[in-house]
This record gives structure tokens, sequence and C-alpha cells, in this order.
């Protein structure tokens, strides 16, 4: 009786165990499912505020990012932030990207602050030219960590000057605002000056290096008599859109952007890539670096898209009339 009590002990105790090691099991199953799951980050930088403007373009990256199957809150968090207007916050932003360690950037700021970034991919959604501002090595061949789409800014600054011309065929004198340590400006300066001579139009440059140096650019233009006005891509400009739209209007300019973020704030025309369409696109970049491609495997792509606003009510508000044959080519028109 005593074999047959000892051997029940050792089942018992074997059951125990079992039971012990299955109640342990649980728990820790339990306690793995409850840790938050690690969705890659994606940072989001771009130059104006989040509301806006810059909200439709954020939106419309999301939009993308939804269609490839990333979706924010169930498998990917993304980190917005914006400059506020304020060029010289690139770097800061830059800084603020790499201590948050995200896994890929989509940035619309400064040059500088995307050259600063050197070990996170970055898909650049540009209004400018990426190799001539040493983002790129080439179109084809990026060559490092950063890749993206670029607007063709350069290349679509004659047809601003054309359309501009078109519209106001009195204008003889236009001023180009540029900032002559951008290269992409400086490159778009060169392709205006022989856009200017087969419109037999007189191209003005008038430099600003920063925000400071806006308002004394300006007073150059009406010393000057310049009856026209078109903007170089790049951050002075774009980031100081609302002080240039009120001056030009001021100073009854007949003007032309390279983006149409200056007629939302109030600008006559604007003839560029859709921004908004861009960023859409941007997710197939994003989506692909998610998945192990390289940025330097990446070409750089150009748009596909392009908008020609005019705003008739800028137009009313400083004495100019926009002929029915130019607002006919426009894509939006708003009144």
């Amino acid at each position: 009786m005593r074999v047959v009590s000892s051997q029940w002990s050792v089942v018992s105790k074997s059951v125990y165990c079992l039971a012990l090691s299955a109640m342990l099991f649980a728990l820790c199953s339990s306690a793995v499912a409850q840790q938050p799951k690690k969705f890659p980050r994606i940072g989001l930088v771009t130059q104006g505020p989040t509301s806006g403007p810059g909200s439709v373009r954020a939106e419309a990256l999301r939009q993308g990012l939804r269609e490839l199957g990333w979706i924010e809150g169930k498998n990917i968090t993304i980190e917005h932030r914006q400059s506020g207007g304020k060029a010289d916050r690139s770097p800061d932003l830059a800084v603020e990207m790499i201590r948050l360690n995200v896994d890929v950037i989509v940035w619309s700021g400064g040059v500088q602050g995307a050259k600063q970034i050197k070990t996170i991919p970055v898909v650049y959604v540009a209004t400018g030219d990426l190799v001539s501002t040493g983002l790129v090595e080439s179109l084809a061949r990026p060559g490092g960590n950063i890749t993206g789409l670029s607007s063709l800014a350069r290349e679509l600054s004659g047809k601003r000057l054309e359309l501009l011309k078109e519209a106001f065929a009195k204008v003889s004198k236009v001023a180009f605002l540029f900032n002559p340590g951008d290269p992409a400006g400086v490159a778009e300066l060169e392709e205006l000056r022989g856009a200017a001579a087969a419109l037999r139009l007189t191209l003005r440059p008038v430099e600003a290096r920063g925000p400071d140096q806006i308002e004394p650019a300006f007073s150059t233009m009406i010393r000057e008599r310049a009856e026209g006005l078109s903007t170089a891509s790049g951050a002075v400009n774009n980031t100081n859109r609302l002080r240039i739209v009120e001056l030009a209007s001021r100073n009854r300019l007949a003007a032309i952007y390279h983006t149409s973020q200056f007629v939302d704030d109030g600008g006559l025309m604007s003839y560029g890539a859709n921004l908004p369409d861009m960023f859409r696109r941007a997710a197939t970049y994003v989506d692909k670096i998610l998945k192990g491609t390289k940025p330097a495997d990446l070409p750089v792509e150009q748009p596909t898209k392009f908008e020609f606003v005019i705003n008739l009510k800028a137009a009313k508000q400083i004495g100019l009339t926009i002929p029915p044959n130019v607002l006919t080519r426009a894509d939006k028109v708003i009144k």
C-alpha cells in the first residue's frame, strides 16, 4: 500500500507542476499581450503651420499612406512638426527628428536642416531642385539617405513669366525675388534670363537673404519701377509668404508665385506643381523604405500634376483685370 501511496504522491506533484507551469505561461502571455506594439514612426516636417494649407498637405500624405495600408494609430505613428514660417527653425527641427529616432522623415523644410540628418532616411518633398541644392547626387541615383520628389521649380520658372505676360500684356519690367545664397534660386534666375529675353521683358533680379531684407527688396522694385513680380522657390520666400503677398498687393505689382500657398494667402496668381499630390506620392517612398528599400536606390521623381491658380479678389483689390482667355486656362479661380 505504501508503494501505491508513493506513486500517487509523484503523480500529484507532476499534476501540480503542470498546472503551475500553465498558470505562469498564461500570466506571461497576458503580460506580453498587454505591452503596446511598436509601430514604425514617421517624422513629418512642413514649413507652415499645422492648420491651413500645411494641414492639407499633411492629410494628403496620410491619404497616400492609408491607400498603402499604413493607418495612423493602427500600424504607424506620425510625428508632425512645423516651422511656423521661420526658416531658421529648420536645423532645430532636424535635431528634434533625430532625437525622436523616427524610422523615416518626410521633409518639406529648409535645405540645411535636411543636410544635418545623416542616418535616418529622408523623403524630401521640394519646391526646388534637389540636385542644385546638393541634397542628392543625381535624380536617377540619389546616392545617400535622401530621395523624394522635385517640383521642377527651375524648369517651370519660364512658364510663369509667360503666363504673367499673357495676363498682363502691358507689363514690361518684372522683378525676380530670390536668395542668392540658395543654389535653387540662382538656377531659376539663369532659366528666367532666357525666357525674359524671348518675351521681350526686362528682368530685374532682387535679392533677399532673410526676412529682414524683404521690405528693402520691395523698396528696390518700386524705385526701379518694376510692374510685375515672380518669386523663386526656397525657404526665405516660402516662410515669408504673408509679408511678400502683402507688399506685392500694397505696391500693386502683378505677381505670379511658384506655389499656390501664396495664392491661398491672398496672392494674385501661381503656377507650379500640385503640392498635395506630391505629398500623397511621397507615401510610396515611405512604404518602400519601411519595407527595406534604401533611399539611395529610389530615384527622385518629378511632378505629374500642375496647377494654375488665379485670385480674382486679389486682382480687383489692385485694379487689375484678368483676360477671359487666361481665366479659362486656370485650374482654380478664387472669387
